[in-house]
This record gives structure tokens, sequence and C-alpha cells, in this order.
């Protein structure tokens, strides 16, 4: 029996077809004014929808011009700034701002207590799920794990389908809660059925936060300090939204105004995540600093290191991609207030992990990056950091494996794709269907005994 990944030298023969047609001539793009990507040409998205869960700023008007700023952004009108800066170290914000993403405000004492007591209920997974579908089925890939399981979910469901906004509430908060378990269960199925190492099913503690379960539930000895747990409690912060408009996001509006369940939505937002110009950014990162670290021999001499980053952005070494991975977003240009953020933090946990002289190479060309890449190439708008160029150095800071950086992403993102949900079924109405113009002639049938 042929291997399901075997490519037979027939299909090698068709895919050559395929290479020669599916090509559009750029310039029609241009010529039917095509919003490619659903961008102008300056790269700002064009306007497909409405949302009062988030909001992102890279400019503002001033004097009746727009100047580009440091980037903002607001989850439900609160700063994003405001709301880290203010848990001061004494307690796990995350599912404060999935309250707010959800509810729409801030959760009072009471609230908040009676709002961990329904996730606490909810992160219990079902009889034997872990052994007959988790365990049975170990991929190498997590956002595989995370997907089936997620699907697979939909058959313990005796109200899978139904699209009421209680039942998709609870749908939701059961996935927000159960996301942890899925993604690092996932892990240590790998783990073991992969690499060959002792298997670790920890329950989750009905008293930790998201973020301090995922550590627990990760680590053979389930132990962590205060701080990895309260940096981690950020980075889920930090990722739990992001506008509308992002590629997992719109993907789930777009599946959710096709009046399909909930299961099906998020494990279309969790395929979109998967994709390597998505979610799983921070890993070329990691990537790019490894061969950075190997190459460089000096990591205090910038004349060294501002050399490799031409030799980079020229396609001479790294993946020879060109490109300066964790440099630039979509939006922002003067800043991304998720990497602000993240680097103070950062700052601190090298600290603690005796890894000072990483961190430094990491500011050091967080720093010179946007110079390089300004001599090389005209940009319509400026170039920093995004929340990318830390977060993997963060995760490997906490010990966590690269095959959990984008689970963890989605462990933070589902508390976004609930609300968005919620806001499409409520707000929403029509199917989103855009507008795609066919360019090629039409031909004039040839009988089949004719070709």
């Amino acid at each position: 029996m042929k291997r399901v990944s075997e490519i037979s030298p027939e299909v090698y023969e068709l895919s050559k077809k395929c290479v020669e047609i599916y090509k559009i001539d750029p310039s029609l793009y241009a010529k039917y004014d095509v919003k490619r990507g659903l961008r102008d040409l300056d790269g700002k998205g064009v306007l497909t929808g409405l949302t009062e869960i988030s909001e992102i700023i890279s400019n503002k008007v001033i004097d009746g011009k727009k100047v580009q700023c440091d980037g903002e952004l607001y989850y439900r009108g609160y700063n994003i700034i405001d709301i880290v800066r203010n848990l001061k170290g004494r307690r796990f914000g995350f599912e404060e701002t999935v309250y707010l993403l959800l509810f729409g405000d801030l959760p009072n004492k009471d609230e908040l207590k009676a709002f961990l007591k329904q996730l606490s209920e909810y992160r219990k997974l079902p009889t034997s799920f872990v052994r007959d579908i988790i365990l049975k089925a170990p991929s190498s890939d997590m956002m595989n794990t995370l997907q089936r399981s997620v699907l697979t979910l939909f058959a313990y469901d005796e109200k899978a389908n139904d699209t009421s906004i209680p039942n998709v509430l609870r749908q939701c908060l059961q996935l927000i809660a159960l996301f942890p378990l899925f993604s690092v269960y996932g892990y240590q199925a790998y783990n073991h059925y992969y690499a060959g190492n002792s298997l670790f099913i920890h329950q989750p503690v009905s008293s930790y936060s998201t973020a301090e379960n995922i550590l627990h539930c990760l680590r053979p000895d389930g132990r962590f300090t205060k701080i990895e747990a309260a940096i981690l409690d950020i980075a889920l912060i930090l990722h739990a939204e992001h506008g509308g408009g992002n590629n997992s996001t719109f993907t789930d509006h777009v599946v959710t105004s096709s009046g399909t369940d909930t299961y099906s939505v998020i494990a279309a937002a969790l395929g979109s995540l998967k994709g390597p110009k998505h979610g799983g950014a921070n890993i070329k990162v990691v990537d790019m600093f490894e061969n950075i670290k190997e190459n460089i021999s000096d990591w205090s001499d910038e004349d060294e290191i501002r050399e490799y980053l031409r030799r980079m952005l020229n396609g001479e070494v790294n993946d020879k991609s060109g490109l300066i991975y964790g440099m630039g977003h979509a939006v922002y240009s003067v800043s991304d207030p998720r990497a602000k953020v993240f680097s103070s933090f950062v700052k601190r946990l090298s600290e603690e992990k005796g890894r000072t002289e990483e961190y430094k190479l990491y500011a050091m060309i967080e720093r010179l990056a946007p110079e390089v890449i300004a001599e090389k190439r005209k940009i319509y708008k400026g170039v920093s950091a995004n929340v990318d160029f830390y977060s993997g150095f963060v995760y490997k800071m906490l010990d966590l494996p690269t095959e959990l950086f984008t689970p963890i992403f989605a462990v933070a993102r589902i508390a976004g794709w609930s609300a968005h949900r919620l806001e499409e079924l409520l707000g929403g109405g029509k199917i989103i269907r855009p507008s795609y113009k066919n360019v090629l002639p039409h031909r004039e049938y040839i009988e089949y005994d004719k070709r």
C-alpha cells in the first residue's frame, strides 16, 4: 500500500500544468482596481466591517494631516498598556481580559470570582478524551492536534449545531478553558511517542490561572516561579485580540456568517493561525536568532551585526528569504505597542534566567534593523519590531518547546475569536461573499474526439 504522503510521477507532471495555468498577470490587479489581499496600494486594509471589540491605532490626524504615531491597541476602549500596568504584579490578568472582550466591561471582584469558577468547571475534558483522541493519534504538529481536538469535541456536544447566543457562549467558554489542555496534552503525546521521552499528564489545578496551569501541566514537576507565570500571563493578554482584520479573526467572521457551528468556525480560525505568515512568525524569529548567534563572533560589535543584517536583506544568509523576521507590521509603523510592553518584561526575565547577553543582542538588533531596512528599501511607512520579535525569546526562556509557540498564541486568541463570533452572529445577518473578476477569455468547446 502506498503511503498517503507519496507523490506519484503522474501527479508531479500534472503539477507542472498547474504552475503554468494558475498565474494572473500582476498588471491586471491595477487595471481593474482589485484590492489584492484586501489591501490598498499603500498596504492599508480595506474596510470590510465594524467592531466594538478592539481598535488598532497607527496614525493620527494633526492639523488636517495624517501623521504616523506610536502604535496603540485598545480592548473594548481600554488601552492594553493600562490593562497590563494596573495588574502591578499582584494578580493575573488574562481571565479579566477574556471577560472584558466577551462582555464589554472590566469585571468587579464578584464578577471575576464567578467567572473564574465557571472557567474552572469547564476545564474538564470528557471521560477518556485524552486517551482516545489525543494519545492514540499523536501528531508532530500541535496545531493539527488542537484543530482535531476542537472538531472531535463536536461529537461530545448534544447541542453542537445550536447557534443560539447562550449555547454559543457556553461552547466558547468551554473552548477557552480547554485550549491549554488540548495544546499541552498534545505536546506531551508528541514528546512521548515521537521523541521517546516520559509521558506526563497533570490535571489542571482549579485555583490556578490559565498561565499557571499551562506551566504546571507542561513541566514534569509541575513547578514554576511567580515571574514566569506573570510574564506568560502578559503574553496571553497581548495576544488575546488584535482587531477584526487579521487573517484568523476575519476567517472567524467569514465562517460564522455562513451560519455554521462553533467548532467548525474555531477550527477554521486555527487553520489560518497555523500559517507561518500569521501565528507561526515567532518561530521564524527564533530560528533567525539562532543563525545570527552561530555566525556573529562578537555579539556586542554593532558593525559586524549591521553588516550581517545587510547580508540577510540581500538574501545571502539565514534562510535567504531577504527578510529580517520580527521587523515590520501590516498596520503599525512607528512602534507595535505589544512589543513595547513585552520588551520591559523580557529584560527582567532574562536577568532571572541568566540570559542578559542574549537580551542585549535582541535589543541591539531591534535598534539596528530599522536603519538597515531604511537604507536598503524604499518603504511607505516606518518599520519597527513587532510582537513576534520578542515573544519567541520569552517562550524559550520559559522553556516552552517550539512546537507549542503557535498553540500558545491560539490559547490567547480564542478569547478574541469568541467575541468576534458573537458579534457576527448578533450584528451580521448576511453571509460574507466578496467578488472575484474572471480575466480569462471565453473559448469554443472542443468535442472529445477532436482534442
